[in-house]
């Protein structure tokens, strides 16, 4: 374990599904204890978008920036909200000096897939066709999330390419919930990690799948076909039971003719971005937002 993320360790409650309402409030308040994002160089307005049902967001606007990015909190599909994510969504904002779209996706249990992913796609359209209204460039708009927003963010591009919806540019995908099958080593092996382990993804799956057979579009490692996706930036953490499953999809999407740049960060654990005070977690957002800022230039 990173030397700076250790003292933390015992700070760190496991996350506990069992009882989805408590698990948000519980979320929820670890995420309020956090420092404040500066926005003193942004426009932050919540909206709602239209659709079926209509969907929250909150925009994040620096001033002149002309690329978006759609952004989708983590938390299992279970847990977050546009407050819970507000310190990440600001700092990516100002960092990578683009317009981030904060979606609050539809939570399951009470919402089973396909309900987020729905929702998802609502905002990404949305974006694409009132992108004049909100100053940017239609051709430079990027899809990313954090674990299973990641995850949200992967299937949102792939049906947006199967179903020649709007362009996405690219995607940033930060320690991804992938696969529902559980079958790589880091999934079989780290059955007592910090914050996230084996079991507690399990749970999460279950809550977000229900009954129904997982499809690509629930878990994006499912798919045949990478190809004719977007280039992606691809972050992992050495200690997550999700390690394994973001580095093969970096592989395949390579293998399939994408660009991809795959970051695996020694030394971490799920979620341990959030201590910022780390050296390592100031790099690991210094490279992500780096990354996207170079996509939405090209």
């Amino acid at each position: 374990m990173d030397p700076e993320l250790e003292p933390f360790l015992p700070l760190i409650p496991k996350t506990d599904l069992t009882d989805p309402v408590t698990a948000r409030e519980n979320y929820a308040a670890r995420a309020a204890a956090a420092p404040a994002p500066d926005t003193s160089a942004m426009q932050v307005d919540d909206h709602t978008v239209s659709a079926d049902p209509d969907v929250p967001v909150r925009i994040y606007h620096p001033h002149g920036a002309r690329s978006a990015l759609v952004w989708l909190h983590g938390g299992g599909w279970i847990m977050g909200d546009l407050d819970t994510d507000n310190h990440f969504a600001a700092r990516i904002a100002a960092a990578a000096d683009t317009a981030v779209i904060s979606v609050r996706y539809r939570r399951s249990p009470e919402h089973r897939f396909p309900a987020a992913l729905d929702d998802t796609y609502a905002v990404l359209s949305w974006t694409a066709e009132h992108a004049a209204e909100l100053g940017i460039d239609p051709n430079r708009i990027a899809v990313g999330g954090h674990s299973a927003g990641a995850g949200l963010a992967a299937a949102v591009t792939l049906r947006a390419r199967d179903e020649q919806g709007p362009p996405v540019h690219f995607q940033l995908l930060n320690e991804p919930m992938l696969d529902d099958r559980q079958e790589t080593w880091s999934q079989r092996n780290f059955t007592d990690t910090p914050s996230h382990d084996r079991d507690v993804i399990s749970a999460a799956w279950r809550h977000y799948l229900g009954a129904r057979p997982a499809t690509p579009y629930a878990a994006p490692a499912r798919a045949d076909d990478l190809s004719g996706l977007p280039p992606a930036y691809i972050s992992t953490a050495e200690f997550d039971p999700l390690r394994d499953e973001g580095i093969a999809y970096a592989l395949r999407l390579l293998q399939a003719g994408i660009p991809v740049e795959l970051h695996q960060w020694p030394g971490t654990f799920h979620g341990s971005l959030a201590v910022m005070s780390a050296d390592v977690s100031q790099r690991q957002l210094a490279e992500l937002t780096a990354a996207l800022r170079r996509a939405l230039a090209e």
